[in-house]
């Protein structure tokens, strides 16, 4: 009931020119072209933060250097600790957008550290921009979005992330937090194909449409 919906055979949109990313790594493993550091000890230790807690993952990241990811619904605090021990866990290599008050000291260090870029609410689109620039000028990156962006309940999720995938050419990787089941599913994977964000935010949306946050009375 609460798998991650993928397109039917018969959706235009999952033909396999617009599918082409190949995927290699799975469960807590990435592929190897995929962004990613040598921490053995930092990813025994997220590893071992989520087993304890009881989480497990599934399915198969992108194996390509550059890609974005989505992470939904997005309900919670603990939808940061849970997404930092699996970036832990799976020594992956990614960065993401933060509101520019939680990089002061002493936290910032921490933000910095693992992979976070401040951004302006006020100016998002320099923030699509020095992504861009990153990503054109590094051999690997990823970034990774929440995109409803608040915890808070919103009536439409923002779309910063398509117009990053967009302007790249990137896959992006769709990953779900099934609270009720304590699972992080990993795809479908999916290309920007559609002409406008509006069209194709609303079909990668009803990807996560059987699944459950942490506080479901703050879904979409």
């Amino acid at each position: 009931m609460f798998a991650m919906r993928t397109p039917p055979a018969s959706d235009p949109t999952a033909s396999a020119e617009e599918f082409p990313v190949p995927t290699s790594g799975s469960g807590w493993h990435l592929g190897p072209r995929a962004p990613q550091t040598s921490r053995p000890r930092v990813r025994r230790f997220g590893r071992w933060l989520l087993e304890r807690a009881g989480w497990r993952m599934e399915g198969a990241w992108p194996d390509v250097p550059k890609f974005v990811t989505i992470v939904a619904p997005h309900t919670s605090n603990w939808d940061f600790f849970v997404g930092m021990a699996a970036k832990w866990a799976l020594g992956f290599d990614a960065h993401w957008w933060g509101k520019d008050s939680l990089f002061l000291p002493p936290m910032g260090w921490f933000m910095y550290a693992n992979g976070g870029i401040p951004i302006n609410r006020q100016n998002r689109s320099q923030s699509v921009d020095r992504t861009l620039e990153a990503m054109a000028t590094n051999e690997r990156f990823a970034l990774v979005l929440a995109p409803e962006g608040t915890r808070r309940k919103v009536t439409a999720w923002r779309s910063g992330f398509w117009h990053v995938a967009k302007s790249a050419n990137v896959p992006i990787c769709c990953v779900a937090f099934d609270w009720p089941h304590k699972v992080i599913r990993v795809g479908p994977i999916t290309m920007p194909v559609e002409d406008t964000p509006e069209a194709g935010i609303a079909r990668i949306r009803g990807y996560y449409e059987n699944i459950q946050g942490y506080d479901p009375s703050q879904q979409l």
